[in-house]
């Protein structure tokens, strides 16, 4: 759940923090008090689209920071471990600032991410549907989506099937397609690789060239240096009155004296193991002189091999070794450009093997998608029910990509979601035929239709926070009574975040926030209070009436109230 909210610099809120329970939380007050903007702020905060302009004006940055508790099976702890992100005591603290100049930066629990990252891991957390959801129902392109959301891991594992079989197939589409253009392009492709080709060959590049040759340029353009400092080293060790003689002196006379004593012993056959590892040191350096050979001819040489090494760098890779791997891969594209159409046959035995599996797990994905419909529909039903639309008739709707009725594979379209095309059909009034849902449902209906999708998918999605933003709009009287019982449901499961204008929705609050605002300083500002019981029946006297709270506007307050809490019972 979301535990604590603080906001500063956004929009019209200068600062503002907020502890939340579990259950429902519904926020109420008039247009334009701010609820929307607390809930822009969530979103923000779980990795939605940020700009300058939720920055409040005349302040460097807006800043929101949100402490979520978790349980250790949360999806969320597998999500970060896989991010590299510490989570401990199950808590997680998501943290986003958006500068005047419109630039994010995000943390989780201290750690600075990328807001691909914040978005990932915030949607585990939170799930927010506003009116902007009904456009996803409206939307028949969707209803595909949603279905497989709600098959969740009943489906997974054969969409992961079917994918590593679709992403093969779309390659070896990609492979036909490269043989099968234009005979001039090809000509013009041949001709090219043909020459880069030879260049890389006529070359003769060994691996790890360049770096030789670089290391061998760096010694002969320091040659005197190298060799004066090798000679003087040699001659500082070794001969008369020399570092050796002094330390062979030194050696002889601790050796004296070793068996006398453990610690002069100890000293002597250190002395005598420096004295050793200097001789070797020495010969050495001599063998270094003595190999030292300085060839002025070779320093040009050097550089003019680098040139050309270099030049090739520039048109082929990064190194010698990526250029050989380029060479190595266009003289395979060589082979296949004039062996085409022993490579066309090829690649089309394998295109059908790979169409046939293809098809096969395709029409598992359709087959498991067909139960989940049917499990779907009735559960919808059952919802709707509840929701004053018993006599609405729900039907998800499947059609193949390609003909009408395929049997094999080549009569399908196949794409990245299977062969299935799916949408939500729906008659409202009996002895209406089923229509497209996008066609015939009203703003209430939709409401409905929602509410009763997100109380399947909460059970599924397993996400801490949902929030619902007027979703309840174009409802009144019993329906409105209707989907604030739905939410409150919703609410025993997950904790849940509503806006909305109905009294009846926020009679079924656990917590109701009452959000306002004011001038301060000539600045605008937005507060939120939590009510107390006496307080819950003036605000749901005022959303049932208006402006004017009259005594018996209260009484229905206190009627709503006392009918919820016999409801949550």
């Amino acid at each position: 759940m979301l535990a604590e909210l603080s906001i500063k610099n956004f929009a019209i809120i200068e600062s503002l923090s907020l502890s939340f329970e579990k259950g429902l939380t519904v926020l109420t007050g008039e247009t334009g008090a701010g609820k929307s903007i607390i809930i822009d702020a969530i979103h923000l905060l779980v990795g939605g689209r940020g700009s300058a302009e939720f920055v409040r004006h005349g302040t460097d940055r807006a800043e929101i920071e949100g402490l979520f508790l978790i349980e250790k099976s949360h999806p969320c702890f597998e999500k970060a471990e896989s991010l590299g992100i510490e989570v401990e005591d199950e808590m997680i603290v998501l943290r986003r600032s958006i500068t005047a100049s419109g630039k994010s930066i995000c943390r989780i629990n201290g750690k600075l991410v990328t807001l691909a990252i914040l978005r990932e891991v915030g949607g585990t957390l939170v799930d927010i549907h506003g009116q902007h959801e009904h456009q996803d129902l409206m939307n028949g392109d969707r209803h595909l989506t949603l279905l497989d959301q709600y098959g969740g891991s009943t489906i997974e594992k054969a969409l992961g099937l079917y994918g590593s079989l679709y992403d093969e197939y779309i390659s070896l589409k990609k492979q036909m397609e490269k043989l099968t253009e234009n005979e001039q392009q090809r000509a013009h492709r041949l001709d090219l690789i043909q020459f880069q080709l030879n260049e890389i060959k006529t070359a003769e590049l060994v691996p790890k060239e360049d770096e030789n040759l670089f290391e061998e340029k760096i010694k002969i353009s320091n040659y005197e240096k190298i060799y004066s400092s090798l000679r003087d080293a040699y001659y500082a060790l070794h001969g008369e009155q020399r570092g050796l003689d002094l330390v062979s002196v030194a050696m002889n006379n601790t050796g004296e004296i070793a068996d006398l004593e453990d610690d002069y012993k100890e000293i002597s056959e250190t002395v005598s193991n420096c004295f050793y590892q200097l001789e070797d040191v020495s010969y050495s350096i001599r063998q270094q002189l003595d190999a030292l050979e300085f060839d002025p001819n070779r320093l040009d040489i050097i550089e003019a091999r680098l040139n050309e090494i270099n030049h090739l760098k520039r048109k082929y890779g990064q190194s010698v070794e990526e250029i050989l791997e380029y060479a190595d891969a266009i003289e395979e594209e060589i082979d296949t450009i004039q062996n085409r159409d022993t490579h066309i046959s090829k690649i089309e035995k394998q295109l059908e093997a790979v169409m046939s599996k293809l098809f096969k797990e395709a029409k598992n994905v359709s087959h498991i998608r067909q139960k989940l419909a049917e499990e779907l529909t009735e559960k919808i039903h059952n919802e709707l029910q509840a929701l004053y639309m018993a006599k609405t008739v729900f039907k998800i709707q499947f059609a193949k990509r390609g003909e009408e009725a395929p049997v094999s594979e080549k009569d399908v379209k196949f794409t990245k979601s299977g062969i299935d095309h799916v949408e939500f059909y729906i008659s409202t009034n009996p002895g209406e035929p089923l229509k497209p849902l996008s066609k015939v449902a009203s703003g209430g209906e939709l409401s409905r239709i929602m509410l009763a999708l997100k109380s399947i998918f909460s059970h599924h999605q397993g996400v801490t926070s949902i929030i619902f933003d007027e979703v309840d709009t174009g409802v009144s009287g019993r329906v409105a009574q209707a989907i604030g019982e739905k939410i409150y449901q919703i609410s025993t499961g997950s904790q849940v975040f509503c806006i909305s204008h109905l009294p009846q929705v926020a009679a079924m609050a656990d917590t109701h926030l009452f959000i306002a605002k004011k001038s301060v300083n000539d600045r605008t500002q937005t507060s939120v209070t939590p009510l107390s019981s006496n307080e819950k029946i003036i605000e749901i006297g005022r959303m049932i009436a208006g402006v004017e709270v009259t005594d018996l506007t209260k009484e229905h307050a206190k009627e709503l109230l006392e009918l919820a809490h016999q409801l949550k019972k």
